[in-house]
């Protein structure tokens, strides 16, 4: 016989490939073969069809195309006899799926085959549909199938379960065809038609309300009933799995109940029972009496509420965190996460356990251990829970170490009782794994050392002794680096030292020593170096006996190839050398970093600084009573993280911020020039409004109402003390720049318009809330389209009086505002009177873009600080 004729057994075949030594022999063979195949296809060979099909099938699963051979299937499916057919339904079973378009001309066939005599072939038929069946076989076959729950042979009845499943998936309008016959198959005796019936009434419960409420209200009886004589049947050898009677079926029923009971008090009554029942007679030293508690645990945190039989499941799951099995300890830990939202108290017994699965040598569970962990932190655990993860810390391996101390910086930071705790916690996270923390972590650190003033002393010499000793933890030594640089006078003179510090005696040289070290330690980047630049600037300052020293530091890096390092180097040597009178304000002590702004940018949602027209304190969301910030692109949320806050002594921060030499009127003549352009420069710094081409009018923001009149450097320091509101101040061709700028504050608006010479607006309510009311008229000079003046009316709906009244806005950079004074800062009740303020829009888009305006109202009722802000949007089109 030719050994590639369609007559080959299909052992012969499987034999010459498995002999193939090559892929290409291999691939040779295989060609032969289906060629052989294809011939008998067209000689259209009766007697060796199911041969071949066999062949193809094995084929297929080698990775060859086998679609040639896709109509044989529906051939053999075709003919009379059951081997035929029983090859025919495996190969449409493995060759086709239900997105061939040939499978449809199969459906008459099965559904002939479900109609036949032989219970075999419905056997056949059944399988298939419920396999690779197609929602438009569903719905022309779901009749016959449904008849098929009813049929006499209990084999039938468990393959027309299965397949009503796959029905009911791909067409849930045919749900409530089946919920009936569902409920008949919960009282057979068969195990497996029964265990088919209770996942079809699972799957009918997730698709359809009808059919759930039916259950609950027919079934839950009998469910109980029947879980009842499971766990208190006598040995069965045929259902028994490690002398336990169908697990299996026990799990099912389980799952069904739990579906019944939830958001279901009558049902979760009923079986509240049998729950208890099974959550403390079934065996937990096999893995199948496992498998039903952990359900009857998933049962009972789904049901209606149940305290003892909650604590009864939670105490189970504990009971797993102890298997040796590493899937039961993970799985109860899965358990345990959604149990915590349930009953905190009951899992919060379980602590220690969890604790000593954060510690286990497989990476998943030490994961979900520590996630569990951070949900268990609380405010009465927190130091306790800290102090053990600190300590394993130490221990844990390299690769869990990211993860690890981002739990535990976010549950310092969370949880923190005190400030004093939090700072020497973060200290230790720092001195094991400082290489693994975050940025956001230390730069947290930062901000709550700047917020305490009475630790500065303690944090810079806990971080002084920290370094000493895990000198090699970068983000340690940047935190280090940076309060020595703000507190290394209180370092050297123990300044506020703390009754339970011990003594620490350093000096001058040791403090710059710790910055030379780490400069120019060759494992710590850019950005650590540069810190250590700025930090030596400071202490040149702070340091005198070391300021030759510290000079000669910087000069040795003037020629450095890293031009961030160069340039701070140049810039930092000629503030010493040459500029001994600016330094000591240019380097004193950064403001204190708010807290709120600074969690608010962590969680994507930064609160607005805003610029006010009057200067006084605004009490944040820390509680801490703070100066109000000036720059206004803050209100437009513009800001940028980088950019510190000015200090007070703000006119030698700006002039050496902006690279402008600012001399005052008094000691230089002829600068109005040169002060003129520091001023453009700190305008296009904040980005408010930018000098015309011919420099004639140049706009800025600032404020207050009343300025001194002294010099350039006391105007900047207005400008760049956080106190300092928002005015405009005008400089026009022609006149002295400086005196303008110095004496061009207008009592009232720079214009006077009345109705007769100006162009009259519909007023609108620009804001309104249910204490106050904002209303804005217009005016305009028809020589003058770009400018529109704008008086603002405040009015107090509410009946308490409300005090320190400010009143802030802010608009885009094509826009340009001036702010006058406001009439008063104290609004009657009812209505009874109003602040009027005046306000001059200039947009250097008109025609082009409509106006726009974020505000904010800041008062007081009762000495109680309240805040309201909105956008004005409705300005009318012609503005």
């Amino acid at each position: 016989m030719n050994p590639f004729s369609s007559g080959t057994r299909l052992r012969d075949m499987i034999r010459a490939i498995r002999a193939s030594k090559t892929a290409a022999e291999e691939r040779a063979v295989v060609r032969k073969e289906c060629a052989a195949i294809r011939a008998a296809i067209s000689d259209n060979d009766h007697d060796y069809r199911h041969r071949n099909l066999a062949k193809l099938m094995f084929i297929h699963m080698l990775g060859y195309p086998t679609h040639f051979g896709q109509m044989e299937c529906l051939k053999l499916i075709a003919s009379p006899g059951f081997p035929e057919k029983r090859i025919g339904y495996l190969g449409l079973m493995l060759l086709l799926d239900e997105r061939q378009e040939v499978l449809m001309l199969v459906t008459n066939s099965i559904k002939q085959d479900l109609n036949h005599t032989n219970q075999y072939i419905v056997g056949l038929a059944l399988c298939a549909l419920g396999n690779i069946g197609s929602a438009e076989m569903a719905r022309d076959l779901a009749p016959e199938v449904e008849r098929l729950l009813k049929f006499r042979d209990p084999n039938i009845r468990k393959k027309a379960a299965l397949c009503s499943i796959r029905i009911i998936k791909k067409v849930p309008d045919l749900a409530e065809n089946f919920i009936h016959a569902a409920a008949s198959l919960l009282s057979e005796k068969h195990h497996g038609v029964l265990i088919t019936g209770v996942q079809l009434c699972i799957d009918l419960c997730k698709i359809s309300t009808e059919a759930l409420e039916h259950f609950r209200k027919k079934c839950t009886d009998g469910l109980v009933k029947l879980m009842r004589d499971l766990a208190n049947s006598p040995y069965a050898p045929e259902y028994d799995i490690s002398g336990i009677t169908d697990p299996f079926l026990q799990i099912r029923l389980l799952r069904l109940l739990r579906s019944l009971g939830k958001d279901d008090a009558d049902a979760s009554d009923t079986m509240n029972d049998i729950l208890a029942q099974v959550a403390t007679k079934t065996e937990s030293n096999k893995n199948a009496g496992n498998a039903i508690l952990y359900e009857c645990v998933a049962a009972i945190m789904s049901v209606e509420d149940n305290g003892g039989l909650r604590v009864l499941a939670i105490n189970i799951l504990g009971r797993f965190l102890s298997n040796r099995d590493n899937n039961i300890r993970y799985v109860a830990l899965n358990m345990l996460m959604k149990a915590l939202a349930v009953d905190s108290q009951a899992v919060q017994r379980h602590r220690t356990t969890i604790l000593e699965c954060v510690k286990d040598s497989d990476p998943s569970i030490r994961k979900r251990a520590v996630e569990l962990v951070y949900l268990l932190v609380n405010e009465s655990n927190v130091k306790p829970m800290t102090k053990e993860l600190i300590e394993y810390l130490e221990a844990s391996d390299p690769e869990f170490r990211g993860d690890l101390t981002a739990k535990i910086c976010s549950i310092v930071e969370k949880f923190s009782p005190e400030k004093i705790w939090y700072i020497d916690q973060m200290l230790k996270v720092l001195s094991e794994a400082g290489n693994d923390v975050k940025d956001e972590a230390w730069h947290s650190l930062i901000v709550v050392i700047t917020n305490a003033s009475n630790l500065h002393g303690y944090a810079v010499r806990s971080l002084y002794r920290s370094v000493q000793a895990a000198g090699e933890q970068e983000t340690l030594v940047r935190v280090a680096i940076w309060c020595i640089g703000e507190y290394g006078d209180m370092l050297v003179n123990n300044a506020g030292r703390l009754d339970i510090e011990e003594p620490l005696t350093v000096t001058e040289s040791d403090a710059v020593d710790v910055l030379e070290t780490s400069f120019k330690s060759h494992s710590f980047d850019l950005t650590t170096r540069a810190m250590c630049l700025i930090a030596l600037l400071k202490l040149s300052s702070r340091f005198p006996t070391c300021s030759q020293r510290i000079n000669d530091i910087i000069v040795q890096y003037k020629g450095s190839f890293v031009l961030e390092l160069q340039q701070r180097a140049i810039e930092f040597n000629s503030i010493i050398a040459r500029h001994q009178n600016i330094r000591p304000s240019l380097v004193e002590r950064m403001p204190v970093l708010d807290e709120a702004t600074h969690s608010g940018r962590k969680a994507g949602s930064v609160p607005a600084a805003v610029s006010t027209s009057q200067g006084v304190s605004v009490n944040l969301p820390n509680g801490v009573a703070k100066p109000s910030a000036a720059p206004l692109v803050d209100l437009l949320d513009l800001s940028s993280d980088d950019v510190p806050a000015p200090s007070s002594s703000g006119g030698d921060f700006l002039q050496d911020l902006l690279g402008v030499d600012l001399v005052p009127v008094s000691s230089q003549s002829g600068t109005n020039q040169a002060q003129v352009s520091g001023t453009n420069v700190l305008l296009d710094l904040l980005s408010i409004g930018t000098p015309s081409a011919n420099s004639s009018p140049s706009t800025i923001q600032a404020s207050p109402s009343n300025v001194d009149t002294k010099s350039p450097m006391d105007l900047l320091d207005r400008l760049s003390s956080p106190s300092a509101p928002s005015v405009q101040v005008s400089t026009t061709a022609g006149s002295s720049p400086m005196l303008d700028l110095l004496n061009g504050f207008p009592s009232s608006s720079p214009i006077a318009v009345t109705e007769g010479n100006g162009l009259a607006y519909p007023s609108i309510v620009a804001f309104e809330s249910s204490s106050l009311k904002l209303t804005f008229n217009f005016s305009k000079q028809p020589e003058n389209p770009q400018t529109t003046l704008i008086e603002a009316s405040f009015t107090n709906k509410s009946g308490e009086v409300l005090t320190n009244f400010i009143f802030q806005a802010a608009v885009p950079k094509f826009l340009q505002l001036h702010l006058d004074p406001a009439s008063g800062n104290m609004l009657p009740a009812n209505s009874s009177g109003s602040i009027m303020q005046k306000l001059k829009l200039t947009n250097s888009q008109h025609g082009k873009k409509s106006l726009v305006m974020r505000i904010r109202i800041a008062y007081k009722v009762n000495n109680k600080d309240v805040l309201e802000e909105g956008q004005v949007n409705n300005f009318p089109r012609e503005l």
